[in-house]
């Protein structure tokens, strides 16, 4: 059994994270003579790119995550501890971990790896939070499911036209590729699923609208997908306006500039932060908070320290790495090499590089986005490879099948499988 506060027999690597890149580096060292320790506060692996499918009732929260040490199980040399990090000793090199508020005794570690990914980030007006929620854990998910079909039954059980108008009015704060996804998948919700459900209110008059404070949706990606993305939710109905900034939310609506628009029901796709890691480590982060990390993903001055994934600054070309899965799995893989190779007395590999495989967002059925290199596409084509890639990309074989079998489903008959309101949706008047 895996103590991890005692002294190891071999050398021992502490992994903080389960998402793509601390799970890839667990299991890069699967036959490694190494122990191998992974802590997460959750008990399962998520898969975030198709988060918003359960934000929105297409899946279950159990079609995209798995627990953790069903992944691991078949990997004897790696223990898994579900315990909240909240520090680093590193002159000691001890992990300091919470048991559901019960101060635990420290993980000690030989090598260290972060990968706690980020959390939301309202630029400053953490006021927004109450209000707006994000979508970066499945508690965000079922949250936001809940507020978009409570404001439907409510809807349907208050007389007023004009409070109709103000409860299924859905604003969606961010034109990344979330809040591009989800507003889509909203307005086919609206536009199929609960067409004829209903006898007071008629869901295909709600409104969807997404605001983005660049000039265009999906700036990340070539002007001209962007434009195609819009043109889709446009044709989707949904309300696209770009190039203006949320200054207030609260519980009735939101202000852009000097226009107020009445909605109970927002949420927040604008943008994420890095876990603290820098303070606990006690190094130099970039303006957004994240660790700056050597060319290995090591850390300055931290020996056996190694940070990846949204919580790193890796600089390639002048600019840091993207947030985005592929990032830290190839990371996470990377990582495992290098330990490996300094454990069994190898040549370490060379410096990281990351091999982009390009990047993607659906909007609504049959049509998406793609660009990779000098491939652009846009379309049925590119909406087939992305349900490909996404379903390739679980990370157990029983996801695949109940996501592809929900899909068919949904596709076939426009039915959503998981529209249950589990909770109050969060604070708000609206579900008071």
């Amino acid at each position: 059994m895996t103590d991890p506060s005692a002294p190891a027999k071999r050398p021992r690597v502490v992994v903080v994270g389960g998402g793509f890149g601390g799970l890839a580096v667990a299991q890069a060292l699967k036959n490694a003579p190494v122990d191998v320790i992974l802590v997460d506060r959750a008990n399962h692996h998520l898969f975030q790119p198709l988060l918003y499918q359960v934000a929105t009732s297409i899946l279950a929260p159990g079609d995209i995550g798995t627990p953790i040490r069903q992944l691991l199980a078949p990997q004897t040399n790696a223990s898994v501890f579900m315990a909240e990090v909240s520090g680093v000793d590193v002159a000691r090199k001890q992990v300091l971990v919470d048991y559901l508020n019960r101060r635990g005794v420290p993980f000690k570690y030989d090598y260290l790896v972060l990968a706690t990914g980020a959390t939301h980030n309202y630029f400053g007006h953490e006021e927004f939070a109450e209000f707006a929620p994000g979508l970066k854990q499945l508690t965000d998910a079922t949250t936001i499911r809940d507020r978009i079909l409570r404001a439907f039954e409510i809807a349907e059980e208050v007389a007023d036209p004009q409070t109709h108008q103000d409860l299924l009015t859905f604003v969606l704060v961010g034109g990344g590729a979330t809040g591009v996804e989800m507003a889509g998948s909203i307005a086919e919700l609206r536009r199929f699923t609960l067409k004829s459900e209903f006898r007071r209110v008629n869901p295909a008059e709600a409104r969807i609208i997404l605001i983005e404070g660049s000039p265009r949706v999906l700036g990340s990606f070539h002007p001209d997908l962007s434009r195609a993305a819009q043109k889709q939710l446009e044709h989707l109905g949904v309300e696209v306006r770009t190039g203006v900034h949320v200054t207030k939310i609260d519980a009735t609506g939101v202000m852009i500039g000097d226009e107020r628009i009445a909605s109970r029901t927002v949420i927040w796709t604008a943008g994420v932060k890095p876990s603290p890691a820098s303070k606990w480590l006690n190094v130099p982060a970039d303006k957004a908070g994240r660790v700056l990390v050597q060319t290995d993903c090591s850390v300055t001055d931290r020996p056996g320290v190694f940070v990846i994934g949204d919580t790193a600054c890796f600089m390639a070309d002048g600019k840091p790495l993207p947030g985005v899965a592929q990032v830290a799995l190839q990371q996470g893989q990377h990582v495992a090499a290098v330990i490996r190779a300094q454990v069994e007395g190898h040549r370490a590999p060379g410096p990281f590089k990351y091999f982009d495989k390009g990047s993607m967002a659906i909007v609504g059925r049959n049509f998406a986005v793609m660009e990779a290199g000098k491939i652009r596409l846009s379309g049925y084509i590119a909406w087939m490879a992305w349900a490909l890639i996404h379903v390739l990309y679980l990370a157990a074989f029983g996801n695949r099948v109940s996501v592809v079998t929900q899909w068919i489903w949904t596709y076939l008959s426009h039915k959503r499988g998981s529209r249950l309101i589990l909770g109050s949706g969060g604070k708000n008047p609206l579900y008071e």
